[in-house]
């Protein structure tokens, strides 16, 4: 399992507060939400309103002190919050894996749903946290839900974090991964034909990456599906939606600055379809996606542009664009009834990808 620590004090104390709030009664969130905000003719849902009050919209909610090894621990300290009571299932089972990585072995874990049987398709899953912070342990609440509401098997994916490894070894080590798993199927319990890869945000583009890569290279396994929720596609270029929800929405722009340079510093090029799979060529046997955008992230544009980018090349794609919702919602899926709703929709399709 990933590595449980004591959870501090207050963020116990944090976590009932949160939890308790998710119990009242829509009325009464609703005026503790503040007012309505509405952009591009969308109004803010009153979950993310709520969320957003409490972290201060004036300050990142990601990076703290431009430090990556504060960002981390910070988040990992406040990861018992998202889980607001909710008490991990007990028809998963869930155990530690190691896989093959690029340059040696990768932590994993895999969770099995009781409804998945001896045999089952499987996600593998890459974490956000823009290629610098984030790790399966702050996302066990995530892929517990996954198994559960999909029935099939989740394998969550520590893979390398700038700017101690920047590109490409995370994307080396989710292609290493993914191919690890396809050829310990048997081992695992999987069906071999049915591996999607998929993600959030930094792991979404992680996923899309190894999807192409995994088409174009032709010899081995290709993925049977991507399931991206929000991912950043354009690293080179700027999109509208940077300028209308940049401040005040979870993801500043200062915070993709900075997750950007960290994982392709100077030197890198950008345009490369490996950093930025809104460029380049997409082979005809790209495997079908499933692409979620939000409606209050900055990120917006250029994930809405990547499923037009893959339709023109022949690829089914289901885009779904959560209008009332910010970037990085997946994690939230237990901090309100919105969260949830839109979180059990993405991962209904997941489901009938995997089947």
């Amino acid at each position: 399992m990933p590595n449980a620590k004591r959870v501090p004090p207050q963020v116990r104390v944090q976590e009932a507060v949160v939890a308790l709030l998710g119990r009242l009664p829509d009325s009464v969130r609703t005026r503790m939400a503040g007012p309505e905000i509405v952009v591009d003719g969308a109004s803010l849902a009153v979950d993310a309103r709520l969320l957003i009050r409490s972290l201060g919209a004036d300050k990142s909610a990601l990076v703290v002190d431009g430090s990556p090894a504060l960002s981390r621990a910070a988040l990992e300290r406040n990861a018992p919050m998202l889980r607001a009571g909710h008490r991990p299932s007990r028809t998963v089972a869930v155990s530690d894996v190691v896989l093959r990585g690029a340059q040696g072995p990768l932590e994993a874990t895999l969770y099995v749903p009781a409804s998945g049987g001896a045999r089952s398709g499987a996600l593998v899953f890459f974490h956000g946290g823009g290629w610098v912070i984030g790790s399966r342990a702050g996302y066990d609440h995530v892929s517990r839900f996954l198994a559960e509401r999909t029935g099939h098997r989740v394998v969550s994916v520590d893979y390398r974090l700038a700017p101690e490894d920047p590109f490409p070894a995370p994307v080396d080590d989710a292609l290493a991964a993914f191919g690890d798993v396809v050829g310990r199927a048997d081992e695992l319990g999987i069906d071999p034909d049915r591996v999607v890869v998929g993600g959030d945000s930094a792991g979404a583009t992680l996923a899309a990456v190894t999807a192409r890569l995994a088409a174009a290279r032709g010899t081995g396994p290709v993925p049977a599906g991507q399931w991206l929720l929000y991912p950043a596609t354009d690293l080179a270029a700027r999109h509208p939606s940077r300028d209308a929800f940049g401040r005040g929405f979870l993801l500043s722009d200062d915070d993709i600055v900075w997750f950007q340079d960290h994982y392709a510093p100077r030197g890198i090029d950008r345009t490369d379809p490996l950093v930025s799979p809104l460029y380049g060529e997409v082979a005809a046997n790209t495997p079908p996606a499933h692409l979620v955008t939000a409606g209050f992230d900055p990120l917006r544009d250029e994930g809405e542009r990547y499923a037009e980018k893959l339709r023109a090349a022949g690829v089914a794609v289901g885009a779904v664009r959560e209008a009332d919702l910010p970037h990085g919602f997946l994690p939230f899926v237990h901090l309100g009834p919105r969260f949830g709703e839109a979180v059990s929709a993405s991962a209904d399709a997941l489901r009938r990808m995997l089947a």
